[in-house]
Formats: C-alpha cells, structure tokens, sequence
C-alpha cells in the first residue's frame, strides 16, 4: 500500500444550532478547530420527524389536490 494517501483523522468540535460542542473525529480542518452547524439534527425537519406544517391558502398545493383529488390522493 502506498504512503501518505489517506488524509490526517483527528478530532475537531462541532457546534450544534443550540450551542452545544460535540467532539468528533474527521479530516475537516486540523487538530482542534471547531466546525459551526447552520442546520444539524436537531432541527432539520428530515431528521425530526416534520414537525413544521404546511400552510397553503388556495396556493399551489391546494390547486394540485383539487386538479388530481380523483387519482387516490
């Protein structure tokens, strides 16, 4: 196996939306930097379940419903 082809694995933090540090091993950066999230887990609609609703008011979403209603959808 080659020498010096695999990038340095080492620890950096990572700060979550809310504040909190975590530390995490990567090859982002160097040893010790720290990695601020604009979205992470916590409140990315596609890891928390959805919990924002949609809200249409005879918008586009309402005139798809109503152009497709006997599809089955």
């Amino acid at each position: 196996m080659k020498s010096d082809t695999h990038p340095e694995y080492h620890v950096i933090g990572v700060k979550m939306t809310d504040g909190t540090v975590v530390q995490m091993k990567s090859t982002w950066g160097s040893e010790g930097d720290q990695l601020s999230l604009d979205i992470d887990p916590s409140v990315h609609p596609a890891w928390n379940g959805g919990s924002t609703r949609l809200m249409d008011q005879g918008g586009r979403v309402s005139k798809f419903k109503s152009k497709y209603s006997g599809l089955g959808f």
